[in-house]
């Protein structure tokens, strides 16, 4: 007979929870900094030709600050063991990879997304949504799927 091992728990959570925590809130500090670094940036208005890129590069840093708060706010809720942390950043994640296969499809998304990041964005965002989706994480979650 083989015995069954009990889950490896970080502070009485799963450690695939402890560890989509800490990069949640790595990626959320990095975007609310980055974004706020580039709402502050100088602009240069002698450059005329530029000024829709600055409304392109405006909107981005607000995405940016955006989701980089939701995603530490969420990240509680994960911590916390909150049906709202779970849902919140699932809907976020999906969000990100519509916005971001939207922008490498060269259709209308957010404005300002840089291609090149897109790859990485949507293959995290896929990854961690398939660790959401399972059913040992949904049921700590209380997410029922129909």
């Amino acid at each position: 007979m083989s015995a069954k091992l009990p889950p490896v728990t970080f502070g009485g959570r799963y450690l695939g929870v402890a560890v989509l925590v800490a990069a949640q809130v790595l990626i959320g500090l990095v975007h609310v900094v980055f974004g706020f670094w580039m709402l502050a940036a100088p602009r240069f208005e002698n450059l005329g030709f530029f000024s829709n890129a600055y409304l392109s590069v405006d909107i981005y840093s607000v995405y940016t600050v955006v989701f980089g708060v939701l995603s530490l706010v969420f990240s509680v809720g994960l911590w916390l063991q909150m049906r709202w942390g779970w849902v919140g950043t699932s809907v976020v994640l999906v969000f990100v990879v519509v916005a971001d296969s939207l922008t490498l499809l060269d259709l209308p998304s957010v404005p300002g997304i840089p291609k090149f990041a897109g790859y990485g964005e949507i293959t995290y965002s896929v990854i961690v949504l398939s660790y959401l989706l399972q059913s040992h994480i949904r049921a700590k979650y209380g997410i029922q799927v129909l």
